[in-house]
């Protein structure tokens, strides 16, 4: 974003310093009065923050006075203040040719330049003989250390390339304006991502909005994009931007700073510098946005925000306002919510993750452990490189690893997002052959650095007997260890439609529940389940009327036994809540079998396994008087016992509503 997103353009000279060369001195390199008069006046239009004026000063002094190196380091510094580093190159070395002693930090600076412009062999010389000369600076060590490790790292990079195909997304999202901060929906149908416009009604005559694309069914990401539409319930005359989508696509959190005025009569209450705000998605659109209140936001910079496919985390940057609208010391911090809906005080995120220098641009994958960022803190090419670090057993992050060269150049590189399946990364460039400016590109990912592997489920949560869409609260549990790995909630206005990411290979329990119907249990597998598609599973639920009835899926017996499987307990945990709940519900066990053995038998074990299950209730607590059991054996089938399929159904246990 422009002012308030953090700047992208990472000035790690640290001019703090406020070095001589912009303070006037008694004593110059020369002898020239009316040089050091011009010199002078350059100091006072600097001082001034008037960069130009000072730079024509120079240019006009240097050509009567070519030996003032004072000058030349001014106008190195200045042309490195702007971010003009192959400008500041000749005036620094012309000053360091001079006289060196003038201008300590003068090699620190050059090389600077030098690392900035992918000159490291130069650049590694500059700063050697920075380091080796008396009383190096103490502010500049950490920094300067760092630079001669990016150099060792990004010479060697570029003997190995890592592979990088980068492909426009095409006309429908790229345009002659800028595009940046992509973010997608787990089923990569949904593209959001921000648009810097001209607009003579903006303050300065410019501002960001969200835009949002949707995507036919194709196997190619980068095909099947429909023209991109402004999200107009959010979008004001200022600037909204660095968002993140959450996985269902139900959510959008985004940065915005408190609106300065209401001449267009837009309202916006900030509780510092910028904050982070959130919207969600209903039928009729997106709501207008709210801000996330203390707790999250505070009175330093919040800003770039990425939401955990749960919704439990929220990982952000913060930062401290700087000179220019610039921010300083941004790191990433993250929250996470309580069962009252609560968020945590924010915390740094622990491990290895952030540097005395810039973090920027995090984004966590659906897979929940695994963390891509910018940061110029850590080794790497130059500028803001894009680095992946691994969630740890201990809540640590592990050490970051650099995505490589050419994905990372001495260029900023910034706002990477990853899909679902963990092989498309999408990013925003101007690297030519774009459609103008700033234009968003997908490529593949190189294996080494990819998330884990991802699938996602999705389904519709609806009345049984009516369809009518309901508001759910959806519970998905690890059958092999009963660990929660994912709450969400259906949407009402969107027909009741959730989707969810969890990671493949494994076997799930989805419990379903809403006010003034019975829960509804399922359980499905993803060992096998390649994710070219969603997972579907609807869940109709039935009114809590007497008589109603529904299968309790996940309820498991030991084979020819009445003895419960431990992961029974989660599914009997949500009937035990629902008993706890409703006071004066009463209900039936009913035990079926299918029709494999003698008829007696399976008679016996669907009675015991209905009264295992009515003992296990009244041991946590619930009434005997409030639970009956009955057991059928094989005489009730609800699908043909000639087929495997049919018998696995056939073999349930029941509750219904007395």
């Amino acid at each position: 974003m422009n002012r308030i997103i953090i700047s992208l353009v990472s000035l790690t000279f640290l001019f703090m310093l406020n070095s001589c060369l912009a303070q006037p001195h008694k004593e110059y390199s020369i002898k020239n009065k009316r040089a050091i008069s011009k010199y002078e006046e350059a100091i006072t239009a600097y001082g001034q923050y008037n960069s130009s004026l000072a730079l024509v000063i120079l240019e006009d002094l240097l050509q009567s006075e070519d030996q003032f190196a004072e000058a030349y380091f001014l106008m190195g510094q200045i042309y490195a203040e702007k971010n003009e580093m192959q400008k500041a190159i000749a005036p620094l070395e012309k000053g360091l040719s001079i006289n060196a002693n003038i201008f300590p930090m003068g090699y620190y600076m050059l090389g600077e330049c030098y690392f900035s412009v992918a000159e490291y062999d130069k650049a590694e010389q500059a700063i050697t003989t920075y380091t080796k000369m008396p009383k190096p600076n103490p502010n500049v060590h950490y920094r300067a250390q760092l630079i001669l490790e990016s150099c060792v790292f990004a010479k060697q990079s570029i003997k190995y390339p890592v592979p990088f195909n980068p492909i426009n997304l095409g006309d429908k999202i790229n345009t002659e304006n800028d595009e940046y901060f992509p973010c997608i929906t787990a089923d990569t149908k949904t593209l959001l991502f921000t648009r810097l416009l001209n607009d003579k009604r903006a303050f300065e005559g410019k501002h960001e909005d969200f835009f949002m694309s949707e995507r036919t069914e194709t196997k190619n990401f980068n095909e099947g994009w429909n023209a991109s539409l402004p999200v107009k319930s959010i979008n004001t005359l200022y600037n909204e931007g660095a968002p993140t989508l959450s996985a269902d696509g139900q959510t959008i959190v985004f940065t915005a700073c408190e609106l300065p005025g209401y001449e267009y009569g837009e309202t916006r209450t900030g509780l510092g510098s910028c904050d982070l705000f959130y919207s969600l998605r209903t039928a009729n659109g997106w709501t207008a946005a709210e801000n996330f209140g203390v707790g999250i936001n505070s009175s330093y910079w919040e800003t770039q925000p990425s939401l955990t496919a749960d919704g439990a985390t929220l990982y952000f940057i913060r930062g401290k306002k700087g000179k220019g609208g610039a921010v300083e010391d941004p790191n990433i911090y993250f929250s996470q919510i309580n069962e009252a809906g609560e968020w945590s005080e924010p915390a740094k995120v622990p491990g290895f993750i952030n540097t005395k220098g810039r973090e920027e641009s995090v984004f966590v994958h659906p897979d929940g452990q695994t963390l891509y960022f910018s940061s110029d803190g850590h080794p790497g090419m130059g500028g803001l490189d894009i680095f992946v670090s691994r969630l740890q057993q201990d809540g640590s992050w592990s050490k970051p690893v650099n995505l490589g060269y050419p994905i990372n150049t001495a260029a900023n590189e910034n706002s990477i997002q990853v899909t679902a399946q963990g092989d498309i990364a999408l990013m925003a460039s101007n690297r030519e052959g774009g459609k103008g400016g700033l234009d968003l590109y997908s490529f593949e990912l190189p294996e080494s650095v990819r998330p884990r592997y991802v699938s996602y489920v999705e389904g519709f949560v609806f009345d049984s007997k009516t369809n009518a869409p309901l508001d759910g609260k959806l519970q998905l549990l690890n059958l092999s260890n009963g660990e929660i790995v994912a709450e969400t909630f259906s949407n009402k206005s969107r027909d009741g439609y959730f989707l969810v990411c969890l990671p493949a290979g494994n076997d799930y329990a989805l419990n379903v529940s809403a006010n003034n119907y019975l829960f509804y249990s399922s359980n499905f597998s993803l060992r096998d389940f390649t994710p070219t598609r969603p997972y579907r599973k609807d869940a109709p639920l039935q009114k809590m009327d007497s008589g109603a009835s529904i299968v309790l899926e996940n309820i498991f017996f030991k084979t020819n036994s009445s003895n419960l499987e431990t992961e029974s307990h989660i599914e009997l945990a949500k009937l035990i809540e629902l008993l706890v709940k409703n006071q004066t519900m009463r209900i039936r066990i009913e035990g079926h079998t299918d029709s494999d053995g003698d008829e007696a038998p399976n008679l016996i074990l669907s009675q015991a396994r209905a009264l295992s299950v009515k003992t296990y209730l009244e041991s946590k607590g619930i009434a005997a008087s409030r639970i009956e059991s009955e057991g059928y054996g094989e005489t009730q089938p609800i699908e043909s016992n000639a087929t495997p399929e049919g018998k696995a159904k056939n073999r349930r246990t029941v509750f219904r509503v007395l």
